[in-house]
């Protein structure tokens, strides 16, 4: 008989445990299971969701920054399209040997494009070696204008391409510069962002926010054909319409500039208010910057930000307070030259030497500081002087809605700061605070608050969602007396004492205050001729003023037969004369000889005509026509048929068809300027003065949205 195996009892117990493993395992994933199906989710996500994400693609619409205007809808900044140069390494993009889709000869790559971008050939090889599928060329690859782009595409180099980028764009240069701002590309989010002045200050308004298309796709990523799309509409930039005026801005560009060539000095501060409204019309600076380089060496906006001894300029306001008290008898005499207060001399600027016994009406004329601080100790008293320095807020900042504004400093403890800060001496205020005060004097009495922003559009639905307005600061003094210091400063300009006589306009009543400040250093006030602050503060026509500027230069460098009068009245006068021509304000007086010279042209209507019938007519015309496009009909012009023109002023007669490029040379930064937006290129300026080189040369073909680097130079 066989015997049978006896079974072994470790063999039984093994085979429990593993089925009893495996029914646990099969319970873990049944349970599982269940908890996906029933919560949908898989360590915390959505399970729906990813499973969407691996067949949903999503493309984006991209969307533009806001632009900033002036108050007439001139373009001050914007976005405009650019290009980013790359090459592409990998091996792998080549499908076709014959058609090389990356770069095949590394040297001669590195070598042509050095010819076109800001980059030495062996920086560009070592890029090209970094052993990488795909590079970039820094700051040299970024921003590639239209015209390089088409000069590296007709390199025809294998593996090089470009990628559509934008970038913020500032049409006029340097053009209120620290008003504005900039704006620059976040490296780290790719977006433009506003880095200084107002575009940093307005960045959620101008801010875009791109929108996308989502539809559902296969594993390669095409588009399913029954897809439904779905669409978030992108958010454009709200924009920005400003009260500054592009005209009466580049009068102040133009005459700081010739200023700051000639003199040489430490600082110029000018801006131009309607002091009827407040609205800030034109304000610069310099040293200034370029926005589109960004060669920025003073990042503060000094008309808001910097506060010093104003110098004479301050009288106005000692001058309104007595007249207003009834305590300014213009026929009394008093002794000028010195006068003593708190143990000290108050010193007239002739060396404390002053005119003898003088009246006060002629110690305003001479800007005598003995006079007012006479005034201000003896006949108003400093505690209401010190109440007519709150009402013309001195003592406040005025809120204009600009970022950087700085505080005033009034010294009123010591009895000698009491009657210098009558004249201009050892208190410190803003050229901005100086400027809200005149408006009082300029508008009959009533002091309006300054700004800069007009209103906010969104571009998407026309909706404005800021609308600023003018708005009071105060009523420090009646009409009668705006009215009665208007006419002593209109005699500091026309009488033979008066030392605004630099700053007479001819066809203009012009009332001044003209103003001489020393500057504080470490041990005292500087010595020297140059070490001053010459300024003044003027408002025309006298009568009714519409215009209100204020120009400061600092430490100029003046010839031994100039004085501080010379760099600002090179500033205002022409500034202060333009303007009122351009605002239609009629001259008072003008002789008819005069009146011929400066008698307004008027501009033809030379649209829809033939462009050799309207060239003919512009010649006729005395004006100097250019011609943008082939075709034979004109279908634009500036300017506009009824606007004001000057002889042989450059007049641009815009037709359909290819454009050439002109030539440039001694063109104005203005006739340039105008000629990109005519035409629709985009003009980059480079200095100061005439054209005297551009970046694509005459005849060749432009199209537009092309960026062209034009050149200026000033003449020996």
């Amino acid at each position: 008989m066989i015997e049978m195996p006896k079974k072994n009892k470790f063999m039984n117990r093994g085979a429990a445990i593993l089925s009893i493993c495996f029914a646990l395992f099969f319970f873990v994933i049944l349970g599982r299971m269940a908890y996906l199906q029933i919560t949908g989710k898989a360590n915390g996500e959505v399970l729906a969701t990813k499973a969407t994400e691996q067949h949903e693609k999503k493309r984006t619409i991209e969307a533009s920054r806001g632009s900033i205007l002036d108050r007439n809808g001139k373009v001050i900044a914007e976005d405009t399209a650019t290009y980013k140069l790359v090459a592409v390494l990998d091996k792998k993009m080549t499908t076709d040997n014959k058609h090389p889709q990356h770069v095949t000869n590394k040297e001669k790559t590195a070598e042509e494009l050095s010819k076109v971008i800001d980059m030495d050939k062996g920086d560009i090889l070592d890029i090209l070696n970094k052993g990488v599928k795909q590079v970039e060329f820094g700051s040299a690859g970024r921003d590639i204008s239209f015209s390089q782009k088409e000069k590296i595409e007709k390199l025809k180099l294998p593996g090089i391409s470009f990628l559509r980028d934008t970038k913020r764009y500032y049409p006029n240069g340097v053009f209120a510069s620290n008003l504005i701002g900039y704006a620059e590309v976040n490296e780290r989010t790719s977006e433009i962002q506003g880095a200084m002045g107002l575009e940093k200050v307005l960045n959620k308004y101008l801010k875009e926010q791109d929108g996308y298309v989502t539809y559902e796709s296969d594993k390669s990523g095409w588009k399913l054909p029954n897809s439904k799309e779905n669409i978030t509409a992108p958010k454009n930039g709200d924009n920005v319409y400003l009260t500054i005026d592009q005209k009466i801005q580049t009068f102040l560009e133009d005459s700081m500039t010739k200023v700051a060539k000639k003199y040489n000095p430490k600082k110029i501060m000018a801006a131009a208010v309607d002091p009827k409204t407040g609205k800030v019309l034109a304000m610069g600076q310099r040293p200034s910057f370029d926005p589109n380089t960004r060669d920025v060496t003073n990042y503060y906006n000094d008309l808001i930000s910097y506060s010093f001894e104003p110098g004479s300029t301050m009288k106005i306001f000692t001058l309104a307070a007595a007249m207003q008290e009834n305590v300014f008898n213009a026929n009394e005499k008093y002794k000028s030259g010195t006068y003593e207060v708190g143990g000290e001399l108050v010193r007239d600027h002739n060396y404390g030497v002053g005119w003898g016994k003088t009246t006060y009406h002629d110690g305003v004329l001479r800007s005598s500081n003995v006079a007012f601080a006479k005034l201000a100790n003896e006949k108003l008293g400093y505690s209401r002087l010190n109440e007519y320095l709150h009402k013309f807020n001195f003592y406040q900042k005025t809120g204009i809605d600009l970022p950087g504004e700085a505080s005033s400093k009034i010294n009123f403890k010591y009895e000698f700061d009491k009657a210098s800060t009558a004249y201009g001496q050892a208190s410190a205020v803003t050229p901005i605070q100086q400027l809200e005060a005149a408006t009082a004097i300029a508008n009959d009495g009533k002091m309006m608050k300054p700004y800069v922003i007009d209103h906010i559009v969104d571009p998407d639905t026309k909706k404005t969602v800021y609308q600023n307005k003018p708005e009071s600061a105060g009523t420090p003094i009646s009409a009668n007396t705006a009215k009665k210091v208007r006419n002593i400063l209109g005699e500091v300009v026309s009488s033979d004492i008066g030392t605004g006589k630099p700053y007479q306009i001819e066809g203009f009543d012009v009332a001044v205050k003209t103003g001489t400040a020393q500057i504080a250093g470490q041990n005292g006030y500087l010595s020297g001729r140059d070490n001053y602050i010459f300024s003044v503060m003027g408002m025309a026509p006298k009568d009714d003023p519409e215009l209100l500027i204020y120009v400061a230069v600092q430490q100029p460098q003046l010839e031994n037969d100039e004085t501080g009068s010379n760099p600002v009245s090179e500033i205002f006068n022409p500034t202060m004369k333009n303007s009122l021509h351009y605002l239609n304000i009629e001259p008072t007086e003008t002789s008819d000889s005069e009146q011929e010279k400066t008698k307004a042209q008027t501009m033809p209507d030379l649209t829809d005509q033939r462009v050799s019938t309207a060239q003919q007519k512009a010649k006729s015309e005395n004006l100097t026509p250019v011609v943008i496009g082939s075709d034979v009909a004109v279908k634009e012009q500036y300017p506009k048929a009824g606007e004001e023109v000057l002889t042989n002023q450059k007049v641009f007669l815009k037709t359909d068809g290819k454009m050439k490029m002109p030539d440039m040379s001694g063109w104005s930064r203005r006739e340039v300027l105008q000629f990109g937006k005519t035409s629709g290129i985009h003009i980059e300026v480079n200095g100061q003065g005439y054209a005297v080189s551009q970046s694509v040369k005459k005849n060749i073909e432009i199209k537009e949205n092309t960026v062209i680097k034009v050149k200026f130079e000033n003449p020996e």
